[in-house]
């Protein structure tokens, strides 16, 4: 007789899912050994469930597939919640096996035992509870389903009894991918045409729902001659090949994304769930097209508020735009764009003498050294920013991270799954030196699972964006130092070629020689600590927060961290 676990892995393997990360766990047994049996798909070994959940979130974001992930009862699937949280809030189809203690035990406060219907219901579209072998295999094609329609997290609970039971229906189901294309009426379509003609200043601020809608979006701002500002999840489809792209807003973002912004009299907003209210202009009538209606106006107030694709929505409104737009809007934009790139770029050059490394000029070097069809994961904080700002991408790059749900430590799992999905891939991890210390044992799976990824630390001694943060606020640093390891000696501990870097002088030669090694390799780069990675706006609140700071510093005896951060930021500070 088949057994369930079984079943599970054969509709897997028919639904084309080739790996299922984790960690084995008893109440994992019956499905762990199905795979064994089975041996069509692989296991991958990795040493904390989180690194599992965000690896499959990355193999589902590369891939659009979905991707699995297990997890055995109690902590060992609560390990799983953070990546969990970090795939449902990116929209990307993950399946995750929940094991659970026996049937026979659950409610008696049994060894290890949770309600891990309760504890993921809020990081999923989809979570049940299997209780007898009748309800599968129509459970696992409902959670499959729900994964690939909705773009979420599905999870199935299952007690490892009910894994080793045998399969009342042995049945096994494709689950096909329906791919609708959604449009607005027309005379929502015509609405929309008559705001956006009779304004004479349009931006569009582009997110990750112009994938696939790239040649729509670049029409679209053509005909609108509107300036393209891209939100983060956004740059990977928007930035590449676009004449009307002038860069992020936001937090991370440039001057001359904020500046189109603020200057325009209408905002489209294509599938863009941007979150911060601040950076939205207040005056300008709004249009916003997202394909989830309940996303619509919860950022900013719309004027029009349209349900649909992206490049399906831009092909419709096109015809019903007029064409003879003035072009001062979209000039002066592109214009301060190029001034603000040349003032970014001026800040990515080598520290004179002995001085740490400027991060910026790593993310240049690492910028035009990587392969053209490179996978870039950035840890949340200041690697972010530099990524951001100093990446570019080209229509085959991939930039992955935790981007709405904010996770530290993401760039090494991330990576983990984008190799092993990607083999003849180059995929670099773009990691802080404190998300790297979170997960360092992680730099093991590599060598464990024989995945080629390099490993570029930003070594600033320190939670770099948190003591942006605090200055920012007028707070004096506090907790933030870390004590670093040479890295380059631990990955070398742990079979992984290491180099460290501690001038800029010996960074290209440093940086080629990891990007070019056959098998995983990490990069130590001892980088400034004080370096200021400024939003493209700087409020009367945050000039309040650095003076309150530069005082407070001062009357705490730390005044030569002032002098530091002035000598660190003379380039953009004078």
């Amino acid at each position: 007789m088949t057994t369930v676990a079984e079943n599970i892995v054969s509709t897997l393997h028919a639904n084309g899912v080739k790996r299922v990360y984790g960690i084995p766990g008893d109440s994992l047994n019956g499905f762990t050994d199905a795979l064994r049996k089975d041996g069509s798909i692989r296991w991958v070994h990795v040493r904390h469930e989180e690194t599992a959940a965000f690896a499959a979130a990355a193999e589902a974001a590369l891939t659009g597939d979905l991707a699995v992930v297990a997890g055995s009862c109690g902590p060992g699937n609560l390990h799983l919640i953070n990546g969990l949280y970090d795939a449902n809030r990116s929209r990307v189809p993950v399946l995750a096996i929940a094991a659970h203690i026996p049937t026979s035990e659950i409610g008696t406060q049994y060894f290890q035992e949770t309600h891990p219907q309760e504890l993921f219901r809020e990081c999923s579209v989809y979570v049940e509870y299997v209780s007898d072998p009748v309800q599968m295999p129509r459970l696992l094609e409902v959670a499959m389903r729900q994964a690939i329609a909705r773009r979420g997290v599905a999870v199935l609970v299952i007690p490892g009894d009910i894994a080793l039971a045998d399969a009342v229906d042995e049945r096994v189901t494709v689950i096909e991918r329906s791919r609708p294309i959604v449009t607005p009426a027309p005379e929502e379509l015509e609405r929309a045409a008559t705001l956006l003609n009779a304004a004479s200043k349009v931006t569009i601020l582009a997110g990750a729902g112009a994938e696939a809608a790239h040649d729509e979006l670049v029409a679209l701002a053509d005909r609108l001659a509107a300036p393209v500002v891209h939100a983060l999840r956004g740059k990977e489809f928007v930035e590449y090949d676009n004449p009307f792209d002038v860069g992020m807003t936001g937090l991370l973002g440039f001057a001359s994304g904020y500046r189109a912004m603020e200057a325009a009299d209408a905002l489209l907003i294509l599938g863009s769930d941007f979150p911060y209210p601040q950076f939205y202009p207040a005056k300008a009538t709004t249009i916003q097209v997202d394909i989830r209606g309940e996303h619509l106006g919860r950022r900013h107030p719309v004027d029009l508020g349209l349900v649909g694709d992206v490049g399906a929505t831009a092909a419709a409104l096109l015809p019903r735009l007029k064409g003879d737009r003035r072009r001062a809007h979209l000039d002066d934009a592109t214009a301060h764009y190029r001034k603000t790139r040349a003032k970014l770029d001026e800040l990515a050059v080598p520290s004179r003498g002995k001085a740490p490394i400027h991060p910026q000029y790593l993310a240049r070097l690492l910028d035009e050294a990587a392969a053209d069809d490179a996978v870039f994961t950035a840890d949340v904080g200041s690697p972010t920013v530099w990524a951001a700002r100093y990446l570019h991408m080209n229509g085959k790059r991939r930039l992955i991270g935790s981007f709405n749900h904010g996770s530290m430590a993401n760039a090494l799992l991330h990576a983990i799954g984008a190799q092993a999905s990607g083999p003849g891939r180059q995929v670099v991890a773009l990691a802080g030196d404190g998300g790297l210390t979170m997960m360092l044992g992680e730099l093991v799976s590599l060598t464990q699972n024989r995945l080629p990824v390099k490993t570029i630390v930003v070594n600033n001694s320190s939670l770099n964006f948190v003591e942006l943060e605090m200055k920012a606020a007028g707070f004096v640093n506090y907790g933030t130092d870390l004590i670093n390891p040479d890295f380059a000696a631990v990955a070398e501990a742990m079979g992984i070629f290491g180099r460290r870097v501690e001038r800029s002088e010996d960074l290209p030669d440093a940086l080629a020689e990891v990007l070019a090694h056959d098998g995983p390799a990490l990069l130590d780069v001892v980088t400034e600590r004080q370096e200021l990675s400024m939003p493209p706006a700087v409020t009367a609140e945050q000039v309040k927060g650095f003076a309150l700071y530069a005082i407070r510093t001062v009357l705490s005896g730390r005044g030569d961290e002032l002098l530091d951060l002035a000598k660190a930021n003379w380039r953009q500070l004078f």
